[in-house]
């Protein structure tokens, strides 16, 4: 399988692949198998992969791939922040790399009929695993208060409080095209401008209801305790809320933050041990990438190597808090 077989070029793939280093035979964790582009990256570099998505149909169209690997692909139909207890049952609770690239795939924007998107008109869906509460039904019964603080802390909208008054003054809404001409009317929006403000708001609703950040922050912790002492690992992030979270959770796995914030405590002599090496520096996509992949923009790749510390417990953890 070669990887210019893939109908989507992953992002920042020549760097995801040279922090993971790669080694024939090696076991390596794709949390996010989308369209399959890493996967089959990693399987071209010679590793056995476990890949992850809780996307039915990637996970439906990834079994053409499963099939032509030759029994060095796994697919498997879970969220990535299961991973450890999915692995194990595999017989594979141990792997040397791993990688995620969090956020909406290309694959689930261009599908008008999954919601993810406004330049098309579709339902309004954006369920990542096609299960649960949908997007229609959040803006249709979601209080207009919680609703303006989802748009402002996921979507950094300052005018949400006057967005999410348009939203439930014009209930029920069942299609994207509808929502994104409510918000753009909330704030005088003109035709022809660079950026269309209803992008912030479908982006602040898609990861409340999917619950991308929790998610990512519990993917971090099993990623910790699935990785073996010297594991890899990778993740590409694209805004800056998934960054600080996959930074911070870096940062301070490594003992880089002791003392370093007036937001945390001391790090106590007898506190856990670094269970990552210091963090590389991220990395953002160069001239030649952005020429053929606009979407590697904005994206940032963060990685680090695994310590031969044990992994740290949920109570040692203080990310959440303070992300």
């Amino acid at each position: 399988m070669s990887v210019t077989d893939a109908s989507h070029i992953p992002v920042l793939i020549e760097e995801v692949l040279a922090a993971l280093n790669v080694r024939q035979g090696e076991s390596h964790v794709d949390g996010t198998y989308g369209a399959g582009g890493y996967s089959r990256a990693l399987l071209n570099a010679g590793a056995i992969v476990h890949a992850f998505d809780r996307d039915p149909d990637a996970i439906e169209a990834g079994q053409v791939h499963v099939e032509a690997s030759g029994g060095q692909l796994y697919l498997h139909p879970f969220c990535f922040s299961r991973m450890d207890e999915v692995l194990a049952d595999a017989g594979a609770d141990q792997v040397d790399g791993l990688t995620l690239d969090i956020g909406v795939s290309s694959m689930q924007l261009d599908q008008a009929e999954r919601g993810f998107s406004f330049q098309k008109d579709g339902p309004l869906d954006m369920r990542m695993g096609q299960d649960g509460e949908t997007a229609a039904d959040y803006v249709n019964s979601v209080d207009e208060t919680d609703l303006a603080n989802v748009i402002f802390h996921y979507g950094d909208e300052r005018r949400s409080r006057r967005i999410a008054r348009a939203i439930v003054e014009a209930r029920p809404i069942t299609r994207t095209a509808e929502l994104a001409a409510i918000v753009r009317k909330a704030v005088g929006h003109r035709a022809g401008a660079p950026k269309d403000p209803a992008t912030r708001t479908f982006q602040a609703i898609r990861i409340h209801i999917n619950r991308e950040l929790g998610e990512l922050e519990d993917g971090l912790r099993a990623a910790e305790r699935v990785l073996k002492p010297g594991g890899r690992i990778a993740i590409v992030t694209f805004h800056s809320l998934e960054d600080r979270i996959v930074k911070r959770f870096l940062k301070e796995r490594s003992g880089s933050m002791a003392g370093g914030s007036r937001h945390l405590p001391e790090q106590a002599d007898n506190g856990p041990k670094p269970s990552f090496l210091k963090p590389a520096k991220p990395v953002k996509a160069g001239d030649k990438e952005l020429g053929r992949n606009p979407r590697s923009r904005s994206a940032t790749l963060r990685s680090a190597i695994r310590s031969d510390a044990p992994a740290w417990t949920d109570g040692a953890n203080q990310m959440r808090g303070a992300a």
